[in-house]
C-alpha cells in the first residue's frame, strides 16, 4: 500500500487554483490515484467541476441544519474518476473566522473515517494567499506535508506566492511541510516561463509545470466539467495528465528562502521585460 500523500494548494485569489486542482484531479484519476479534495474555501468552489455543478452542502452547513452527529455520505460526494469530494463551507456571514471551517471539517472527516487506506492522496483547496489562523490548519497540523503554489507572471501572484512561502518557511521549523514548487497557471504576460523559473530559482524551488492559457478551461467550466472529461482528447487535457505526471513523479521538497520586496521587484525588472524588450528589437 503506497503511503498516502497530502497536499494544499495555495495561490492568490482569482488565480486558477481550484479550476488547476480540478483538472490536476482529473489527470490523477486517469493514472488510477484514488483522490479525495477537500474545499478550504467558504465559496465552496473546489469541487464543483468534479460534481458536474452541483452545489457540494457544506461541512458547517451540515452540522448548523443537523447537528455533529451525521454519517460521511452527508457531507461527502462521489465525483469524476471516483473522486471523495468534501466542502468545508464557512460561517454565516460577518460571523466568525471562515478557517474555522476547515478545522471543524478536518477533525470530522478524521472522526467518519473518510481517510480510507485505498486513498493515495487528499488535496486541500485552501483560500487566497491566507496563511494564518484556520487557513494554515492543514500544514500548520501537519496534516499536509506537501504544498504547492499557483502562480502567473503578474506582480501580485508572485507576491503572494512570496507570501506564502513565508508561511511555510514558519511552519516547517516546527513540522514536516515542504514546498514541492510552483505550478503556472498562464496568462500570457511578457517572459512569463522564464520570469517563473527565475523566481522558482531563488526561493531554493523548481516550476514544476507550466500550464499554458487555452480557452477550453473556460468552455469546459461553463459545462461544469473538468477539460479532461469534457474534452478529453484536446491538448489542454494532456497539459494537466502531464501536471499530474509530474506530482505523481516529485521528490524534489524544500522549504522555501522567501526573498525581500526588493529583490522580488529586482526578479520582475530583469526578466519580466526581457520577452519586452526582444520584441521591440529592430
Amino acid at each position: 500500500m503506497s503511503e498516502l500523500r497530502q497536499i494544499a494548494i495555495y495561490g492568490k485569489g482569482g488565480i486558477g487554483k481550484s479550476t488547476t486542482t480540478q483538472n490536476l484531479t482529473a489527470g490523477l484519476c486517469e493514472h488510477g490515484k484514488k483522490v479525495m479534495v477537500v474545499g478550504c474555501d467558504p465559496k465552496a468552489d473546489s469541487t464543483r467541476l468534479l460534481l458536474g455543478g452541483l452545489a457540494q452542502k457544506t461541512v458547517l452547513d451540515t452540522i448548523r441544519e443537523e447537528g455533529e452527529d451525521i454519517e460521511l455520505d452527508r457531507i461527502m460526494k462521489e465525483g469524476f474518476g471516483g473522486t471523495k469530494c468534501v466542502e468545508s463551507g464557512g460561517p454565516e456571514p460577518g460571523v466568525g473566522c471562515a478557517g474555522r471551517g476547515i478545522i471543524t471539517s478536518i477533525n470530522l472527516l478524521e472522526n467518519l473515517g473518510a481517510y480510507t487506506d485505498d486513498l493515495d492522496y487528499v488535496f486541500y483547496d485552501v483560500l487566497g494567499d491566507v496563511v494564518c489562523g484556520g487557513f494554515a490548519m492543514p500544514i500548520r497540523e501537519g496534516k499536509a506535508k506537501e504544498i504547492y503554489i499557483v502562480a502567473s507572471g503578474e506582480m501580485m501572484a508572485l507576491y503572494a506566492a512570496n507570501n506564502i512561502s513565508k508561511g511555510i518557511q514558519r511552519y516547517a521549523r516546527t513540522g514536516g511541510v515542504r514546498l514541492g514548487g510552483i505550478i503556472c497557471n498562464s496568462r500570457n504576460v511578457d517572459g512569463e516561463l522564464v520570469l517563473l523559473r527565475a523566481f522558482a530559482k531563488e526561493l531554493g524551488t523548481k516550476l514544476l509545470y507550466f500550464v499554458p492559457r487555452d480557452n477550453v478551461v473556460q468552455h469546459a467550466e461553463i459545462h461544469k466539467q473538468t477539460v479532461i472529461e469534457y474534452k478529453p482528447d484536446s491538448k489542454q487535457a494532456d497539459e494537466y495528465r502531464n501536471l499530474a505526471q509530474a506530482v505523481i513523479e516529485n521528490e524534489d521538497f524544500v522549504i522555501p528562502k522567501p526573498m525581500t520586496q526588493e529583490r522580488l521587484e529586482e526578479i520582475l525588472m530583469e526578466f519580466g521585460m526581457m520577452e519586452l524588450a526582444d520584441d521591440y528589437k529592430i
